[in-house]
């Protein structure tokens, strides 16, 4: 079996344990938000803010979060108040959907309505895995460039929401916004793209609102969206 075959066989063995959870979850009223993004981005912190807005407005949330090593993430997100577990992926760059199910089994609150996933930091590996979510969401922070969305095609054009955050910082670090909503669009047309700032808390309730809206299916239809059977279609090559 030559290399892209065992690629292929392992997503869609991730592919079928991801459509099993997701609808598992559906059958407990729990919808799963997968949050991608680099490293640096800001994410930890902004899902931070998420989830205390959450547990101020008595919205029963959870978050796994999942790094390499360390559990620093988890006890940062745990001081909002929200049921968090940390998950150590042994080296692996990326989440799998089995390693999700794994960590939900016997700790998940009976009354979550909303699970958030903050994935590991990277753009590339995490976008080829779906972990049973019903919302993906990608960051990216105003110092990354403005091209990133035509660096990670896949990624981009797989969200059903774009965040961009720190946007305090977007003068000093010469943030091109409307360059990058240009890229954003060109890979994924139509795609909501919301301004977020975890020092200030601007997008915070925003962010809430469209996680808890993707509970009743209204979403955004990306192109690269899984089919019903799992797979992704093939990233677009961008207008040049």
């Amino acid at each position: 079996m030559c290399r892209s075959d065992v690629k292929q066989a392992v997503l869609a063995k991730n592919d079928g344990l991801a459509a099993e959870l997701r609808a598992d979850l559906a059958r407990q009223g729990v919808s799963v938000v997968n949050l991608l993004s680099s490293p640096g981005s800001g994410k930890t912190e902004l899902l931070a803010r998420v989830l205390a807005r959450a547990v101020e407005r008595e919205v029963p949330v959870a978050a796994l979060t999942a790094d390499l090593a360390t559990e620093n993430d988890a006890v940062r997100l745990a001081r909002s108040g929200a049921p968090v577990q940390q998950v150590l992926t042994d080296g692996l760059c990326h989440l799998e959907a089995r390693q999700v199910r794994a960590r939900l089994d016997g700790w998940l609150p009976a009354d979550t309505s909303v699970l958030f996933v903050e994935n590991v930091g990277n753009l590339v590996c995490p976008a080829a895995y779906d972990l049973g979510e019903s919302m993906r969401i990608v960051l990216m922070a105003v110092t990354e460039g403005e091209d990133k969305p035509l660096k990670y095609p896949t990624a981009f054009g797989s969200a059903h929401l774009v965040v961009i955050t720190k946007t305090d910082l977007a003068e000093p670090a010469g943030f091109d916004e409307s360059a990058f909503r240009a890229h954003v669009h060109r890979v994924n047309p139509g795609v909501e793209i919301v301004r977020s700032c975890a020092r200030t808390g601007d997008g915070v309730g925003t962010l809430l609102d469209r996680a808890l809206a993707a509970r009743d299916g209204t979403l955004h239809r990306p192109p690269l969206a899984p089919h019903p059977h799992g797979h992704h279609h093939p990233a677009p090559a961008p207008a040049v």
